[in-house]
C-alpha cells in the first residue's frame, strides 16, 4: 500500500531539483560551495545527504581531490543533464559542454572551481549588503554569436539588482583568468566584446525590406537580449603581483585599439584579482578601469567619461 505523500515529501522533491538545477547550471561544485550556494542557513550534512542521494539515483556524480583534504567535487551526469534540462528554470538555455566522466572534470576542474568561487563571492556579497542575486542569477558559459561562427562566451553572466535607487537590474560578464594564457590572448578578449558590441546580423534577403508582416532585423545583436550591454569585469588569480600588473598593463594597451576605445567609452571595463574579491568582497572599491588603472572603483559605479 502505498502511503500519502506529506509536506516533507514534497519539500524534499523541491530541495533536490533545486541541487541538481543549481548543478548543472554551474557545471561542478565542492560540498561546502554547493551548501552555500543553496542552503547557507542549514546544516552542511543535509546538503551532503542530497547530494549523496541524487549519486544514487544517477543524476550526479563526484571525484575527490587528492590535495586540499580530498575536497570532494560533484558534477552532473549526462542523465543529471537531460532530466533538469526540461525544468522551466533551464529551458531555453544551451545545454552546458558534458564533464560527465572523471577524467574530463579533473583536467577542468581548476577552472571551473575557481569560476564557481566567482559566483559565489558575488552571491555572499549581495545577500550581505540586503540584495539581490540568486543563485540561478550566475551563468556560465553563455553563447554570444559574432557572425562568421564565431562568439563570445564568456566566463559567467551576472545579473543583480540594486538595493539603492530604482533597484536597477545590473548585468556584467565576467572572465576569470588562472594565468594559465598569455597576456595578450587575455587582453584579445576586449577586441572580442567589442565585436559583439557592434555586431549587426546580416539581414536575410540581402539588404532588401522583409515581406509584410515580418519583423525588421534590429541593429546590434546584444539589443535582442539586454537593455543596457552588461559590464566587463577581469578576475586575475594564481599569479603574484608581478602577473597581476603585466595582465593590467596588457589590458590597458588593448585598450588603445581603434576597434576597442570606442567600445570603452560606452561600457564599463574594469580588472580586479581573485583575493581582492575573497578579502573585501565584489562590492568594494578594489577594480581597476582598464582605461586608469591607478584609479579603484566598485563595480557597480555609474561609467565616468
Amino acid at each position: 500500500m502505498t502511503r500519502p505523500r506529506t509536506p516533507t515529501d514534497v519539500d524534499a522533491g523541491a530541495g533536490d531539483r533545486e541541487v541538481l538545477t543549481v548543478l548543472v547550471q554551474y557545471r561542478m561544485a565542492t560540498t561546502e560551495q554547493m551548501h552555500l550556494i543553496i542552503a547557507p542557513g542549514a546544516r552542511i550534512e543535509q546538503t551532503c545527504q542530497r547530494l549523496a542521494k541524487l549519486r544514487a539515483e544517477g543524476l550526479v556524480d563526484r571525484i575527490t581531490l587528492p590535495q586540499a583534504g580530498r575536497t570532494r567535487v560533484w558534477f552532473p551526469s549526462q542523465y543529471g543533464v537531460q532530466v533538469a534540462s526540461e525544468w522551466p528554470k533551464l529551458q531555453g538555455r544551451r545545454p552546458p559542454k558534458l564533464v560527465s566522466d572523471p577524467v574530463a572534470v579533473r583536467l577542468r576542474v581548476g577552472h571551473t572551481l575557481t569560476v564557481t568561487e566567482t559566483g559565489l563571492q558575488f552571491l555572499l556579497d549581495a545577500r550581505r549588503r540586503g540584495e539581490v542575486c540568486r543563485p540561478l542569477d550566475f551563468l556560465p558559459e553563455v553563447h554570444h554569436p559574432t557572425g562568421g561562427g564565431e562568439a563570445v562566451v564568456p566566463d559567467a553572466l551576472l545579473y543583480y539588482q540594486r538595493r539603492s535607487d530604482d533597484g536597477s537590474m545590473l548585468r556584467a560578464f565576467l572572465e576569470v583568468d588562472r594565468a594559465t594564457m598569455r597576456p595578450e590572448r587575455l587582453a584579445a578578449n576586449l577586441s572580442a566584446y567589442a565585436r559583439f558590441h557592434r555586431y549587426v546580423p546580416a539581414v536575410v534577403g540581402g539588404g532588401r525590406r522583409r515581406a509584410v508582416g515580418m519583423v525588421e532585423q534590429p541593429g546590434e545583436q546584444w539589443c535582442t537580449r539586454y537593455p543596457l550591454f552588461p559590464r566587463l569585469l577581469f578576475i586575475l588569480g594564481a599569479t603574484g603581483p608581478a602577473g597581476v600588473e603585466n595582465r593590467i598593463q596588457a589590458l590597458q594597451a588593448a585598450a588603445q585599439a581603434v576597434d576597442v576605445t570606442g567600445f570603452l567609452r560606452e561600457v564599463p571595463v574594469l580588472a580586479a584579482t581573485f583575493s581582492d574579491l575573497l578579502q573585501h568582497g565584489p562590492a568594494a572599491a578594489v577594480w581597476r578601469p582598464v582605461r586608469d588603472p591607478e584609479r579603484r572603483v566598485g563595480w557597480m559605479d555609474p561609467l565616468e567619461p
